[in-house]
């Protein structure tokens, strides 16, 4: 289960170090991670509210039925948008202002300053408030996984997988990359529905085929049929309960050129170290540039562009990251996606993904599906 509880503690305890009175939580992730509650959408501000001894959720009426089941909150304000209420507030500003009216001028409120709104930081200061970040404190408390997070997260490495290998079973040349996305996609809403009752799923994948959308790294699948000759990165996230893992394999359809096969097999080489290396007490840099290096001493260094890998899990993409100017110590319960890759244009892409948990003495991964070219030449 979810422990908000220890979460909150943390945050609190944060709170009395830096003289925090309260704090304005406005991203959807963090708002998950406190509260356990997560909306389909935030076109309707949604706020989650912690004081000292309090939490407080502001909802738009029609999450309120949905909040009541969910969210784990002392107190619930609800705005509206519909004349018959109007009277009991049409803007989530009412109940903050409600909320924070109770606080003398020169209170420091805690706000995700990458995340706040101008419009919401301004009304603060001209309350005469103080804004203080508390948005790196809860990137620094998401970045540690627990048990129960690790445990949705193995889950969601094997689902991942499962749709992973049912896709490539059945990729052969005139079915579309959609068409090819939509093999694991039944498989893996089929094995939650049998297998996780009551459970939610997140999902996303993208299949760019070819050399020139290949070397495009997000991009969304389209009509584009697979062809004799092509090389494809198949890349997918499942979310079990919130909670992701990402898997991802390049493979060809017919056989690769000399050059793509020479790409492909540094790349995984790349991939293959930064696996084997990552620990606790290395540096995110260090794990960026020993990936990276391999890439480089091959004379690739300018196709790879984007950093080795991400961390993952209530978010698509989450801090901390594996980027070679990151002095950040690793440690133990830190997930990450590890993906180096080289994109070379008439050439293409080629990018292996696997989320990997950092252990005490090392790393396990949670994804699995084969890796080398023999396996991925369909």
């Amino acid at each position: 289960m979810m422990d908000t509880k220890r979460r909150l503690s943390d945050l609190r305890a944060f709170m009395d170090e830096q003289r925090i009175d309260l704090c304005i939580v406005m991203h959807p992730e963090n708002q998950y991670y406190l509260s356990g509650f997560k909306a389909v959408t935030y076109s309707r501000p949604i706020v989650f509210i912690v004081e000292k001894s309090l939490t407080n959720l502001i909802i738009p009426a029609l999450e309120k039925e949905h909040a009541a089941h969910e969210a784990k909150t002392d107190k619930t304000f609800v705005y509206y948008e519909h004349p018959e209420k109007a009277n009991e507030g049409i803007s989530y500003l009412h109940a903050i202002d409600k909320i924070i009216s109770k606080y003398t001028k020169g209170t420091r409120v805690g706000v995700e300053t990458n995340v706040v709104s101008a419009y919401l930081y301004t009304h603060l200061r001209m309350a005469d408030f103080e804004p203080v970040d508390i948005g790196q404190k809860i990137t620094e408390m998401r970045s540690i996984k627990d048990e129960f997070e690790i445990e949705m997260l193995i889950k969601s490495g094997e689902l991942v997988s499962l749709a992973l290998s049912v896709s490539l079973e059945n990729a052969r040349a005139g079915i579309s990359e959609l068409e090819l996305d939509q093999f694991g996609n039944k498989a893996l809403l089929e094995e939650v529905a049998m297998k996780y009752p009551n459970s939610t799923i997140d999902y996303f994948v993208m299949s760019p085929s070819g050399v020139e959308r290949t070397i495009m790294p997000h991009v969304f699948s389209n009509t584009r049929k697979l062809q004799q000759g092509d090389v494809i990165i198949h890349s997918r996230q499942a979310g079990l309960n919130g909670y992701r893992a990402e898997n991802e394999r390049t493979f060809f359809i017919g056989e690769p050129t000399k050059e793509q096969k020479n790409a492909f097999n540094i790349a995984y080489k790349s991939q293959n170290l930064a696996r084997e290396a990552i620990k606790p007490g290395m540096t995110a840099g260090e794990v960026d540039m020993l990936a990276r290096k391999v890439i480089q001493d091959a004379g690739y260094g300018e196709y790879f562009f984007h950093r080795t890998g991400h961390g993952i899990g209530i978010g698509v993409h989450e801090e901390p990251s594996l980027r070679f100017d990151s002095d950040l110590v690793l440690q133990e319960g830190m997930v990450f996606s590890i993906e180096p890759a080289i994109f070379i244009p008439g050439i293409g892409g080629f990018r292996h993904s696997d989320t990997v948990i950092l252990t005490k003495s090392g790393s396990k991964s949670i994804t699995e599906y084969p890796r080398e070219l023999e396996n991925l030449v369909l």
